[in-house]
C-alpha cells in the first residue's frame, strides 16, 4: 500500500514539473514558478518559523495584560494547542488529496475541491489575500519604527520622520522581493529563524535586567478599566494571541516540499513549534513580569521611554536590528500568495521562469505591489488597529475554525467518534470568537479614530 501511495505521489510530482492537472486544470504559471516543489522538511520547517515566529510575538506581553496571568497562560497553551493540531489537520487533508493524484497548491484550491469554487473564489481566496498582504503592510511599518529607534539611539533628537524609514525599508524590499519563488527563501528563512530566536533572548534579557532594577514600573497585575472595556479587551487580547500564531498559508508552505510530502510537514511543524515555545512563553511570561499593566502594545517600546533607553544601548539596539532583520524576511514570506496571483496573471508557463517575457513582468508586478504595501504602511502609521481587526477576521477563521471544516468532509470521521466532534466543537468556538473579536476590533478602531492621522510621526 505504502509503495502504491508513494507512486501515486511520484507521478504527481511529474504531473506538476510538466505543468499537470491538481484540481482539474493546467497548472498557471503562479503555481509552477512561485510555489515549486523542491524542498525539505527542514525547509517546511524554515518557513512555517518564519511565517508564525515573527516581532508581532512582542505584543504577547500586551495581550497578557488585559488577561492577567491565569488566563494569559492559559490562553497562549491554547493558541498553540488548537493551532499545532489545526495545521496537522490541513497537512493530512493536502496529503490525502496528493495520494489520491490531486495535489492541491493554494488554500484556494482546498477550498474549491471540498467546499465548492464559490467558497474558494468569494471567501478563502480573498480572506487569505487580505491576511497576507495586511502581515506585510504590518511588518513594513514595524520595520520602518525599528529603522526609527535604531536612528534615535544612535542620533538623540533627530528629526526624520518615520515614514522616510518606512520608505527606505520598502525600497529594499522591492529587490528582496525579486527572490524568485517560495523555495528559493529557504536559506533567508534559516537566517530568520536564527534572528527570531536572538531578539526573543534579548527581549527577555532586557525585560529581567529592568524588571529588577530601580527604574521597573511598579508590578501591577491588577486588570484596568471599568466593566465593558475589560471585556472587549479580553477579546482584543484573544485576536492579538490568535495573530501572533497565526499563519494563513500552510497549503502553500506544504507545496514548497517535493513527493512525496508525507510526514514532511509534521517534522516541519514540530521544529517550528519547539520554537514557538521557547519564545512566545519566555517572551509573554518576562515582559508581563516586568512591566505588568503597563506592558506597552510591543515590549519594545517598554525598552525606549522619552526617546531614552531604559535598558542598556547596546542590548536595545541589537535587539532593534534582529527584528528589522527578520521583518525583511517576514514580508518575503507573506508576499508569496501576492506573487503567485500576479505571476499566474502576468506570466506565460509555456515559457521558461526567466525568459525576458516573464522576467520584465514579474519585475515590474512585484515592485508595483511591494510599492503600494510602503505607501499605505506610511501613511496609515495606526495600522495596528486594522491589523487587528484583519487578524480578527481572517486568522482565526482561517486558522482555527477552517482547517476543521476542511478535515471532517474530506475523512468524514463517525459523528459517534471524538475526532468529528473534537473538530466540530474548535470550529464552531472559534467562529463565535472570530466574529466577537472582529467586534471588539471595530470598537477599538473606533475608540482611536479621533488620534488618526495620515503619515503620523509616531
Amino acid at each position: 500500500m505504502g509503495a502504491v501511495t508513494g507512486s501515486r505521489e511520484d507521478e504527481e510530482a511529474k504531473k506538476m514539473e510538466a505543468g499537470g492537472d491538481t484540481v482539474g486544470q493546467k497548472l498557471d504559471a503562479g503555481a509552477l514558478f512561485v510555489l515549486q516543489s523542491k524542498g525539505s522538511w527542514l525547509h517546511c520547517g524554515y518557513h512555517l518559523t518564519t511565517s508564525i515566529v515573527a516581532p508581532p510575538l512582542l505584543s504577547l506581553p500586551f495581550a497578557f495584560a488585559a488577561l492577567g496571568w491565569s488566563a494569559g497562560i492559559i490562553c497562549l497553551v491554547i493558541g498553540a494547542a488548537v493551532t499545532f493540531y489545526s495545521y496537522n489537520l490541513i497537512s493530512q487533508v493536502l496529503e490525502h488529496h496528493a495520494q489520491q493524484g490531486r495535489r492541491q497548491l493554494r488554500f484556494r484550491d482546498m477550498a474549491t475541491d471540498i467546499l465548492g469554487s464559490g467558497w474558494g473564489r468569494y471567501y478563502i481566496g480573498p480572506i487569505q489575500f487580505l491576511v497576507c498582504f495586511g502581515a506585510v503592510v504590518a511588518s513594513t511599518l514595524l520595520a520602518g519604527q525599528s529603522m526609527k529607534a535604531i536612528y534615535l539611539i544612535a542620533n538623540p533628537g533627530g528629526t526624520i520622520k518615520l515614514y522616510v524609514f518606512v520608505v527606505i525599508f520598502g525600497v529594499f524590499m522591492m529587490i528582496l522581493a525579486q527572490l524568485p519563488s517560495f523555495h528559493s527563501l529557504r536559506h533567508v528563512n534559516l537566517i530568520a529563524l536564527m534572528l527570531c530566536l536572538a531578539y526573543s533572548f534579548c527581549a527577555v534579557a532586557g525585560s529581567i535586567y529592568l524588571g529588577t532594577s530601580d527604574r521597573a514600573p511598579p508590578k501591577d497585575y491588577s486588570i484596568t478599566g471599568d466593566a465593558t472595556n475589560r471585556v472587549f479587551g479580553v477579546f482584543n487580547a484573544i485576536a492579538v494571541i490568535a495573530t501572533t500564531y497565526g499563519n494563513g498559508i500552510i497549503p502553500e508552505i506544504q507545496a514548497t516540499a517535493a513527493a512525496p510530502v508525507t510526514g514532511k510537514m509534521f517534522k516541519g511543524l514540530c521544529l517550528c513549534y519547539a520554537v514557538v515555545v521557547t519564545t512566545f512563553f519566555s517572551v509573554a511570561i518576562s515582559g508581563y513580569w516586568a512591566f505588568g499593566n503597563q506592558a506597552q502594545g510591543t515590549l519594545l517600546s517598554n525598552f525606549m521611554v522619552g526617546g531614552k533607553a531604559m535598558i542598556p544601548q547596546w542590548l536595545l539596539l541589537i535587539t532593534e536590528l534582529f527584528t528589522l532583520l527578520q521583518l525583511a524576511a517576514v514580508v518575503v514570506v507573506y508576499l508569496q500568495p501576492t506573487n503567485e496571483v500576479l505571476e499566474g496573471l502576468f506570466s506565460d508557463p509555456k515559457e521558461g521562469q526567466y525568459a525576458v517575457r516573464n522576467v520584465v513582468p514579474r519585475l515590474v508586478s512585484r515592485t508595483v505591489a511591494v510599492a503600494f504595501a510602503t505607501t499605505v504602511a506610511a501613511m496609515v502609521p495606526f495600522f495596528g488597529d486594522m491589523n487587528a481587526l484583519i487578524g480578527a477576521f481572517g486568522f482565526l477563521p482561517l486558522d482555527f475554525a477552517v482547517p476543521a471544516v476542511f478535515y471532517n468532509l474530506t475523512f468524514k470521521p463517525s459523528k459517534k467518534g471524538v475526532v468529528f466532534w473534537l473538530n466540530t466543537t474548535i470550529a464552531v468556538v472559534f467562529s463565535a470568537l472570530a466574529v466577537i473579536a472582529s467586534v471588539a476590533a471595530v470598537r477599538q478602531i473606533a475608540l482611536d479614530a479621533n488620534t488618526y492621522k495620515l503619515f503620523a510621526n509616531v
